[in-house]
């Protein structure tokens, strides 16, 4: 009788990568800012709140759960096996 094979993925590692690159994408959109090319004065806004403390929060917040993403294990299932 072949062993049954158990993926290294399932659907619930599938969804929090999902969020994870969705939150990695967040916090590099928060990152970005109003930039004008041609604007030689400084800019304070380089120094908000939402560039220096939230964007890297939401990013390694991202990371940390695409490391958990990786390294959960599947649950196993309960297996009744018929003794006879």
């Amino acid at each position: 009788m072949p062993k049954k094979v158990i993926p290294l993925f399932t659907g619930r590692n599938y969804s929090l990568f999902s969020v994870s690159v969705g939150l990695l994408v967040l916090g590099f959109v928060l990152m970005n800012g109003n930039t004008n090319a041609g604007n030689s004065q400084f800019q304070m806004d380089i120094y908000s709140f939402r560039r220096i403390t939230l964007a890297p929060f939401v990013l390694l917040s991202g990371y940390a759960l695409m490391i958990y993403a990786i390294m959960s294990i599947p649950q196993k299932r309960n297996v009744t096996k018929n003794v006879g």
